[in-house]
């Protein structure tokens, strides 16, 4: 019964989302960007509800050792993380908002 309810609420929820740009902003998610030029954005990061700790697990995990050799962080809407190294930034126009480096 309770697995009924679950696949009943998120075909709802599917479907309004679909049909309804207010449920749609409501229920999804937008990238946020969580460091620029190695710099925490700590406002961003109490948003999202994101640790320093989290930020850089995942900045090691790239094989990245410093902040300072990242161009931004990017928090998905699939809640993983985007890690561009500086090295690779260009002029980071996938960024949120299409901004540029």
């Amino acid at each position: 019964m309770a697995l009924a309810l679950l696949v009943v609420l998120q075909l709802s929820a599917t479907w309004l989302s679909i049909w309804s740009g207010l449920v749609r902003r409501l229920l999804k998610s937008e990238p946020t960007v969580l460091v620029r030029d190695g710099v925490m954005l700590h406002g961003a990061m109490r948003a999202q509800r994101v640790t320093d700790g989290e930020i850089r697990q995942s900045v090691r995990s790239r094989g990245i050792g410093d902040l300072s050799e990242v161009a931004a962080v990017v928090l998905e809407t699939d809640g993983s993380f985007s890690v561009i190294p500086a090295s690779q930034a260009g002029r980071l126009t996938t960024l949120p908002g299409g901004e540029s480096h």
